[in-house]
């Protein structure tokens, strides 16, 4: 079982993966291709990226206890599309966040529900200077379960709402779902799927340069 500072790293390192994407509303299927290298964060970077949630003591206090990452990955499609992206994301537990600088509270998807008196979950918040829907920095909510070496990344887009979710099935080997949805006009649970994600994704030897 990962603890939480464990998890994280175990996933630095080089990968590949091989996703299926259903678009339900298309009703289409894709597959895809992707290699993605994950460095760990130093502790300057994290907190320029603490400066959003944090009190000024607490960013000096509390970045090694907020695991990140600077990701570059690659993707393409069977079709041929080509799309790249780097971006640097850092995941805060919540009992380090401050209540007056976190995001508002918006109804989570059931997919992303887990049971409040699981004291064995960790929950927090997630920051990244660039969003994979849509451009700029944006922050969402993350859970961890290290009976299930499981972390779940739910976001919350101006259009849609992501629940992104990653399991360690072997130390070298990880599943990945993505649930997308429409996000709702008010504030209840979002419920129309727009898009069905699956990926195994394997640890590969660093390439060479």
């Amino acid at each position: 079982m990962l603890s939480f500072q464990a998890f994280f790293e175990a996933c630095a390192g080089y990968w590949a993966t091989e996703r299926t994407y259903h678009y339900l509303a298309e009703n289409e299927i894709e597959r895809s291709h992707t290699e993605f290298q994950a460095s760990p964060l130093d502790d300057l970077t994290k907190q320029k990226l603490l400066k959003t949630v944090l009190s000024e003591q607490a960013q000096h206090d509390t970045p090694q206890a907020c695991p990140g990452f600077a990701i570059h990955f690659d993707t393409v499609s069977e079709k041929g599309d080509r799309v790249g992206m780097s971006l640097k994301a850092l995941f805060v537990p919540e009992n380090l966040l401050n209540a007056d600088l976190v995001p508002g509270e918006l109804p989570l998807p059931i997919a992303a529900a887990t049971a409040d008196q699981d004291d064995s979950i960790i929950r927090g918040f997630y920051l990244r200077d660039e969003g994979y829907s849509e451009g700029g920095s944006i922050a969402g909510r993350f859970t961890y379960q290290p009976s299930r070496q499981t972390l779940e990344m739910t976001t919350f887009y101006r259009k849609s709402v992501a629940v992104d979710q990653m399991r360690f099935i072997a130390p070298d080997t990880r599943l990945r779902t993505i649930v997308t949805y429409r996000r709702p006009s008010t504030d209840v649970p979002p419920s129309e799927i727009l898009l069905v994600g699956f990926g195994v994704e394997h640890r590969q030897a660093d390439p060479v340069n």
